[in-house]
């Protein structure tokens, strides 16, 4: 099963198994080693997840009541209500709950939790389990089922060495994969791309720490009797970005004659910025939104903003809705209960465009006052102030005598 045989004391290389496919970690092309902690080193992969974990952390998730006419409220009564909204476990809340989840989920393809459940078979917590301990597979009957390394950090399971779980114990978010089961760990997948962005930043490092100038040959006329000692004492004097811009002193006849800069190394800032929209395409995350101003103006930032809910954040809001119904609803509760997060905090234009929006559902009566305030994040008007009237332009009148004319009504 590849990267999870390490856990056993089998020494492979670090793999993602699926069908006959395999995605290792590890030295990339150019070099670099590569894997989830080499890979958060880079600003880019850091500021990518950093965006897209906390996006989900924040959003609000709830659960609801359906109602017959296809109404639904939050059931803020039901048990469930509480974990995800508030407090998974006592260790965490939801925010962060779900941040660790979504960064499992962005650098291993997979995010594990433990379901816990009182002898009535409630959830009464959830806690993160580590992708890289856990193993995804099937028994003699074809059932799949997960075992867990444990580590001396995961105190509340009380048990050691290694545990199996059934699926109705654990919550899976499979990321991207090729047999609907296991995810594949983006990093992985993209490592010779990631390798290359850190080959890029281990280039520049040496290219500073060695003064940020091109390497020289200092020219003597006579003959000389230690050569490196000369050389030893240069590099102390001028040597390192601290001592760039001294001005040197030579004796003796001395010249020194620096080397131009390959054309390849004049394009390493242009290397770096392809990398930057590289890891950005990697994860889907518009390029301004880790910092990428360049193709950004104030006319369209907005849209790109719009567009990253959309096409970036929903798919991975299905990916967490569905796979926390799964195992925390029963079957019989699948029919009235769903669990949702609420985006549209996210998709609201500005503050004008939001007002211009809410007037004409106001005067076309298919919007209330207190609909529009709940939208604001606002107190709610009683009903007898009129907080839940829908009216209809013109005479700004009650929805229901639309129809019916004042006169007639004023004389009867």
């Amino acid at each position: 099963m590849g990267f999870f045989s390490r856990l056993f004391g089998t020494k492979v290389n670090d793999s993602l198994p699926g069908n006959s496919y395999m995605f290792r970690l590890g030295s990339s092309t150019s070099g670099a080693m590569v894997n989830q902690r080499s890979a958060m080193q880079i600003s880019a992969v850091y500021a990518c997840v950093r965006v897209l974990a906390e996006s989900i952390a924040g959003l609000p998730l709830h659960v609801y009541q359906c109602g017959k006419n296809g109404s639904r409220e939050k059931a803020v009564e039901h048990p469930l209500y509480f974990l995800l909204h508030d407090e998974p476990n006592p260790e965490m809340t939801s925010f962060v709950f779900r941040e660790t989840l979504m960064t499992h989920l962005l650098l291993w393809g997979n995010a594990y939790a433990q379901i816990i459940r009182d002898g009535r078979g409630q959830v009464i917590a959830l806690y993160p389990l580590m992708p890289d301990r856990m193993r995804v597979d099937r028994d003699e009957n074809g059932q799949i089922y997960y075992r867990y390394q444990l580590g001396a950090d995961e105190s509340h399971l009380d048990k050691a060495g290694t545990v199996d779980l059934s699926p109705k114990d654990v919550l899976h978010i499979p990321a991207l994969g090729f047999d609907g089961l296991v995810g594949y760990s983006p990093i992985a997948m993209a490592r010779n791309s990631i390798g290359m962005a850190i080959a890029c930043e281990d280039f520049g490092a040496s290219f500073f720490r060695n003064g940020a100038a091109p390497s020289g040959v200092l020219e003597h006329p006579g003959v000389l009797k230690n050569p490196e000692k000369l050389r030893a004492a240069w590099e102390v004097q001028y040597g390192g970005s601290r001592n760039s811009g001294r001005v040197a002193v030579l004796e003796e006849g001395m010249k020194f004659n620096p080397i131009a800069i390959p054309p390849e190394q004049a394009q390493f800032l242009e290397t770096r910025k392809f990398q930057v929209d590289e890891i950005a395409r990697i994860f889907h995350v518009p390029p301004h939104m880790i910092g990428d101003l360049e193709r950004s103006t104030f006319s369209n930032i907005e849209q790109q903003s719009l567009e990253f809910v959309k096409y970036t954040l929903n798919p991975w809001v299905c990916r967490w809705e569905q796979a926390l119904t799964k195992p925390l609803l029963s079957p019989k509760e699948k029919r009235e209960y769903s669990i949702r997060f609420n985006v549209d905090g996210l998709l609201r234009g500005d503050y004008q465009s939001r007002m211009n929006g809410y007037a004409v559902g106001r005067q076309n009566g298919w919007m209330s006052a207190n609909d529009i305030r709940e939208l604001e994040n606002m107190d709610k008007i009683s009903e007898e102030q009129g907080g839940d009237l829908y009216l209809v332009n013109g005479n700004m009148i009650k929805m229901t005598d639309a129809a019916t004319n004042p006169r007639e009504k004023d004389s009867a």
